[in-house]
This record gives C-alpha cells, structure tokens and sequence, in this order.
C-alpha cells in the first residue's frame, strides 16, 4: 500500500484521517486493479491544460430485506410511475433522505469537493456531485466520497447499488456523466478551438469508451430514458439524449465545458477521466 492522499476522517473526527492509497506488488509494479496509476500518468501529461472534472454519480439505495430500492413495495408490486421522484419532496416521494444529507455533511468534514445533492428520477435513487476538480483529484474525491456512503450505509442498514440498471422496465438506470473541459476550452472562442475537435476526436474512439465506461451499459444505454443508443456517438446542444451534451451557456458564450453522459454509475473514475482527457488532446495511452 503507498499512501495516494489523505482526509479528515469525518467518523472518528479529532486528528484522526482516511488515507487513499495505491496498490503495487512486490517488485514495485502496480496492481492491475491500480488505475489510478495511469491516471497520474495521463493528468501529468496535460498538466499545462489545467483539466477540470465535474461528475454526477447516480446510484439506488438498497433495502437488503426486500432487495429493492427504498420506496419499492415489498409485495412485488410496481410504485407510482416516475414523476414526482426528482429532486421531489413529501413522504410519499423520498426515501433515505436523512443518509443521504448526513452523507453530503460527512463529504464536506473530510475536504471532498461534494457540490450538491438531489434526488433522481426513481423511488430511492439519488446523486451526488464531484467537482468540479483538477486531474487526479476528481478520481480521488469520488472513490472516497463512495467508501463515506457505503460506510454510513452501515448505520442504516442499507446497501448501495451503482448497477446502470438495477430496476428493469421503465424505469432511468444510473449514470455518471463526466463534466469535463480544459484550459483553452475555457479560453475564448474555446468551443470552435477546442471543445468541436474534442468531440471529433472522442467520436472516432466511441467504442473503446463505451468498453471502459462500466459494466452492463446496454441495459442503459438504450436511446431512451435520457439516454443516446449505445450503438450509436452524436452530440447537441441541450440534449439529454445525446452522447456529448453541450450547454446552452457554453454556445452563448464560445467556451467553456461538455458533458460526457455514457459512462454508467458503476464506472471507475480514474479510467473514465484518463481516457476523456486522453481521446479529447490526442494523448497515446
């Protein structure tokens, strides 16, 4: 273990930390499960650009009695369709508010750039937002901004799903969309210059983003429910059914940030980040 990073620790409090570390072998090689290495590599590559990160991990809270989300009735029966869920408020429409507050408090003790909350779009799925950081950071605050939430899982008894669709039918999976620019994208003219020949560039390499993007994605990815069809890369302006969502405020402006939306809930932060900023600056991996 080599320590990576450390946090207040917001269980124990006091002087006490979390510490983020790197897993290598023997021989000092990394682990294979140790993506966080050639993350380092490709953030230190780009460091001139300054790359900023933002994303938005969706995922369901989870009753181990019934193995539903919260607000799923125990009976096999199928609640209220969607509607009132996001970012909803009454009993009748949240569940596990209370973890998930004492979440964001717990997020924001330990330092982790966590810049809001909101309920999603079905019966006890939420997200939390990371960012926006720089570089290896994002990948950092957002692992242990999940080791906090399953942490405090514990308390309540709960369990945290990340699956893209853990509730069949028509129902929106989880994702994580990956909100990303760098230094000259936020420059003037920065759209023409730089955001336009990124998404050129993460066009020609769809599928090799979509093989690293999560597991079980096409249950996701389907061209509905706020989704673009797995199969299939376009972009748009305001688009939530695009592979690339440009904002509205960034085409007014010519510069700023893109959102990646195919990566699922599940996605490893380090490798969506790395591959995004790589594929994006023609970096070779």
């Amino acid at each position: 273990l080599v320590p990576a990073d450390m946090y207040p620790d917001p269980f124990r409090g006091g002087d006490n930390i979390l510490v983020l570390c790197e897993t290598y072998d023997s021989s000092g090689n990394p682990l294979p499960s140790n993506t966080r290495a050639d993350c380092v590599k490709v953030m230190d590559a780009a460091k001139d650009q300054l790359p900023w990160f933002g994303i938005e991990q969706e995922y369901f809270i989870m009753d181990p009695k019934t193995r539903k989300p919260l607000g799923f009735p125990a009976d096999g029966s199928e609640p209220a369709a969607q509607a009132m869920y996001y970012c909803g408020v009454g009993a009748g429409n949240i569940f596990g508010r209370d973890m998930v507050e004492e979440h964001y408090a717990m997020c924001l003790q330990a330092g982790l750039k966590v810049s809001g909350i909101n309920a999603e779009v079905a019966p006890g799925q939420w997200e939390f937002q990371v960012g926006p950081c720089l570089g290896i950071e994002e990948g950092d605050h957002l692992w242990m901004a999940r080791y906090i939430l399953e942490r405090l899982g514990e308390k309540y008894g709960w369990t945290m799903n990340y699956d893209p669709k853990p509730i069949k039918g028509d129902w929106n999976g989880s994702g994580a969309h990956c909100n990303f620019s760098t230094l000259r994208m936020r420059q003037e003219g920065g759209l023409d210059a730089a955001i336009m020949p990124a998404i050129e560039n993460l066009s020609k390499k769809h599928k090799e983003h979509i093989m690293a993007y999560g597991e079980g994605n096409a249950d996701r990815l389907t061209g509905k429910h706020e989704t673009a069809s797995i199969d299939e890369f376009r972009y748009g302006t305001s688009d939530r059914g695009a592979s690339i969502r440009i904002g509205t405020d960034t085409v007014a402006a010519k510069k700023g940030y893109f959102e990646d939306r195919r990566p699922a809930g599940n996605m490893d932060p380090y490798v969506v980040t790395k591959m995004l900023l790589a594929t994006s600056l023609g970096i070779p991996l």
